[in-house]
């Protein structure tokens, strides 16, 4: 909290790797909403996001069968979502955006929350995703990995 509190910001995000394996990451939240931070939580949606406070943001990454970490998905963490989290899908190859169709269909996703739409980066082309989502007119936004577009491989983290 200390090291947060330096920085002139309200706005925090925390990320990982997964942040829900480390121990303390609860702690941290509860503490950050105390402080009267806007929390963000990048989360993986292999863990429970049931005791995450109410006052947080989840971005949910649920995998996609090209990221071979589908099975790790854990749909019971789509009893906790609030309408202000976010769901996010990271798109291969159009299996993968059949499957993403699929749930947001089977889980009406459309409702619960906003869902976002990204391409694995390097593999596949933003238009022909942007353009599936068109002709299905999925209520999805398409987002990039900007980090990924900004800095080059060997200064990531930075």
């Amino acid at each position: 909290i200390n090291k947060v509190k330096q920085y002139p910001c309200k706005l925090v995000q925390v990320t990982g790797g997964e942040p829900l394996f480390q121990k303390n990451c609860i702690i941290l939240l509860r503490a950050l909403v105390k402080e009267q931070y806007k929390i963000l939580l990048e989360t993986s949606g292999s863990l429970s996001i049931q005791d995450v406070p109410k006052e947080v943001i989840n971005i949910i990454d649920f995998k996609c069968p090209s990221s071979k970490m589908q099975k790790k998905n854990l749909w019971d963490n789509l009893d906790y979502v609030k309408s202000n989290d976010q769901i996010k899908f990271v798109i291969g190859n159009k299996e993968d955006y059949d499957w993403t169709k699929s749930k947001i269909y089977k889980y009406n996703l459309e409702d619960k929350c906003e869902l976002l739409i990204s391409p694995v980066y390097g593999n596949i082309k933003s238009e022909k995703i942007v353009n599936w989502i068109l002709e299905d007119n999925l209520k999805v936004r398409f987002q990039i990995q900007l980090h990924k577009e900004i800095w080059p491989e060997e200064k990531r983290g930075v």
